[in-house]
């Protein structure tokens, strides 16, 4: 499908600070339901990804990287906050928490630059995260995902 065909993806740019704070709660909604078909569907089907140091193109990358991640990155919780936004980018920071499959927990801290195409679809993400270890008892996020 191409993106001329697919519907709008609400809230579509230009942002204001309302719409803004919307496509980041979606965004943050979405990824702790871990569904990594669902989280793609956000995404133009040419969106281009940074991650850390991977760099691929596409939903069905989208899906095997996420599918990937979170079968290493167990228990995960996110919480996304607006940085800033112009008319069609939008800049989050974040923070998750999760472990790994010997129990050893972490927090992870980040910043997501995001470019939305006219419809509303997420065309380029670069992420930068940073990992700390951390003891289960020094948790943050603890609410049952959705």
């Amino acid at each position: 499908m191409s993106s001329a065909d697919e519907p709008e993806r609400p809230p579509c740019p230009p942002f204001t600070k309302d719409t803004a704070l919307k496509k980041v709660q979606a965004a943050e909604d979405a990824w702790n339901a871990r569904d990594p078909v669902k989280v793609s569907k956000a995404y133009s089907a040419d969106s281009e990804w940074r991650n850390r140091d991977e760099f691929f193109t596409g939903r069905d990358a989208i899906v095997e990287f996420l599918t990937r991640k979170w079968q290493k990155e167990l228990d995960y919780r996110l919480r996304k906050y607006l940085w800033c936004f112009t008319d069609n980018h939008i800049a989050v920071r974040f923070e998750y928490e999760c472990h790994d499959a010997d129990g050893n927990w972490k927090r992870a801290y980040g910043n997501e630059l995001w470019e939305f195409d006219d419809k509303g679809y997420m065309r380029k993400r670069q992420a930068s995260i940073n990992d700390v270890p951390i003891k289960e008892t020094d948790r943050q996020f603890r609410w049952e995902r959705t």
